[in-house]
């Protein structure tokens, strides 16, 4: 209370003393920049009037002994004369403020602080008959400047302003509450204060007594409740019969503002189905919910407790489930999508064999049916086996770690896809210098194997790509770039998503599964690499693999 009397005794002075000076360093500025103007436009329009009588030869004859800068415009920005610099060295001033106004308008000004503040340049332009405009500029202290010589007397006059608010506010401070200090709480009806201060006395010493007689009891019971709640994991929450909130546990404190754990059912969380399950326990009735707070998802389980008369108190118990409940929603999301990826080209297959075994299709063309079924089966096994790449991958079975050269990995991948790029019309090239990362050989080569598949798959013809092994800041990279169609930027962040693909239809052509590039993040975490992709549309894309430097 001190700090707060003293505080506001001592800013209310600040705050006038601030104001004051602020209110004449405007003033000051004021004044100057109004002086500085008109004394600026006389002399352009005297200028002006000079060159309408004498023409070109008045400037020469003013700007040789005039102290302020003149600058004479062309109607297109550019500089005819400077009596202070040279003109054809000067830029277009076609762009400065005064000078677009003086063309529109007729008139213009402008000023402009120089950066340390201590300077004001101040412009003032007007049209001429011919179309030309003429400027008069000149540069004077700014308020701040004018105030920087006497900037000396200015801080020891508020030093000692400031010094005498504090004293003044100290002893109004001490004056005020020494009779309130002096209070001796625990026998409150000794005390000589303020008779304000005597209906609180009284209402104390009873208080005092029936305290006294409680304490032990609840020390007692409060040590007991407080021992088994701190070791809970999951929030408690107790409400009384009228939502007022008795006690939250550590969890609880954890999850909601320190001070919104006091008060009303309504100070600690506004949720709505915190609210309705919470509300339906005042009511006499047990009910569950969940919340969704900051990311997490939570449990929330409130159970009635009778209390006198009709009226029921509660118990809150919240339990983060975000885990729980994530798995189980990406198992569901994977278990349809895998579902939905299965059926296509079994639908395919069993149509094929289906025409087949109704013996519609022409002896001729058997083959090609046969081709398509073997088309299909070969999609349905390639998906098959990346399912299982990466269940293995999510299941983080350990397999040892080994000396990787990634320059070589790159060249059998080059080799294996050797054949697809000649059918794409794609050129595969393997540079950089050679590089040794520790990881599971292949799970780094089917990872750069993937890279490369969907560099040939999304390319265009005559297209390379390209494999680029070394290291960068003393972290080993293999880069996988592409001359091909490129990755919208929206597009970019969800590429690695499991079955999501930028392009169905051609993902259908070319047999992708949707869960190459997933694998290549999943591979990614095992590694603790990490993936930079760079991709515009049209242009190409480039994704590259950085691992962690060698200890």
């Amino acid at each position: 209370m001190r700090k707060r009397v003293f505080s506001s005794i001592f800013l209310t002075a600040l705050v006038i003393l601030v104001v004051t000076v602020s209110l004449m360093l405007v003033a000051v500025h004021s004044g100057l920049s109004s002086d500085l103007r008109d004394r600026l436009s006389d002399e352009c329009n005297h200028i002006a009037s000079a060159m309408s009588a004498e023409g070109e030869q008045a400037l020469g004859r003013i700007g040789s002994v005039y102290a302020d800068r003149i600058t004479w415009v062309d109607t297109d920005g550019t500089v005819l004369y400077d009596n202070k610099s040279d003109a054809a060295d000067m830029e277009n001033h076609a762009a400065r403020p005064e000078i677009a106004a003086a063309m529109d308008k007729g008139v213009g000004e402008s000023s402009r602080l120089s950066d340390t503040l201590s300077e004001q340049t101040y412009y003032y332009a007007i049209r001429l008959v011919d179309g030309t405009v003429l400027r008069v500029s000149s540069t004077a202290d700014s308020a701040f400047g004018a105030l920087s010589s006497a900037s000396p007397w200015i801080v020891l006059v508020v030093l000692l302003a400031l010094l005498v608010a504090a004293l003044l506010a100290s002893w109004l401070t001490h004056v005020f509450l020494a009779p309130i200090v002096s209070l001796d709480l625990h026998e409150p009806l000794k005390n000589e204060a303020y008779d304000e201060l005597s209906p609180l006395l009284h209402r104390m010493d009873k208080q005092n007594h029936k305290i006294e007689s409680q304490m032990n009891e609840l020390k007692r019971r409060q040590a007991e409740f407080d021992d088994i709640t701190a070791r809970m994991d999951e929030g408690l929450v107790l409400f009384s019969a009228q939502g007022d909130i008795l006690f939250a546990n550590r969890a609880v404190r954890a999850l909601f503002p320190e001070d919104s754990a006091t008060g009303g059912y309504l100070t600690l969380c506004r949720d709505a189905e915190y609210i309705r399950v919470v509300e339906k326990a005042l009511g006499g009735e047990s009910e569950h919910g969940r919340m969704e707070k900051d990311g997490r998802v939570y449990s929330l389980t409130a159970s009635s407790v009778a209390g006198e008369g009709q009226n029921h108190a509660a118990v809150l118990f919240v339990v983060d489930i975000t885990e729980r409940d994530q798995a189980e929603r990406q198992r569901q999301e994977f278990t349809a999508n895998v579902s939905h990826e299965l059926k296509t080209p079994l639908t395919s297959i069993m149509g094929f064999a289906e025409i087949m075994e109704n013996g519609i299709v022409r002896p001729e063309d058997i083959g090609r049916f046969a081709g398509k079924i073997r088309s299909e089966a070969m999609r349905l096994l390639t998906l098959i086996e990346d399912i299982i790449r990466l269940s293995r991958l999510d299941e983080g079975a350990p397999v040892p770690f080994e000396p990787v050269e990634l320059s070589a990995l790159c060249g059998s991948v080059r080799d294996r896809l050797t054949h697809k790029a000649s059918e794409n019309r794609i050129t595969l090239h393997v540079k950089g210098s050679p590089v040794t990362v520790s990881g599971q050989r292949r799970t780094l080569e089917q990872m750069i194997f993937n890279l490369a598949d969907n560099a040939i798959a999304y390319n265009k013809p005559q297209g390379s790509v390209t494999m680029t092994t070394g290291v960068e800041d003393g972290a080993p990279f293999v880069r996988v770039s592409d001359t091909g169609i490129g990755i919208a930027p929206a597009d970019q962040q969800r590429v690695f998503e499991r079955f999501y693909r930028v392009d169905k239809s051609h993902s259908k052509q070319t047999g992708g599964t949707g869960l190459g590039l997933s694998i290549v993040k999943h591979g990614a975490v095992l590694h603790h690499a990490q993936i930079d992709l760079r991709s515009a549309l049209g242009k190409g894309t480039e994704i590259t693999l950085r691992f962690p430097k060698a200890e």
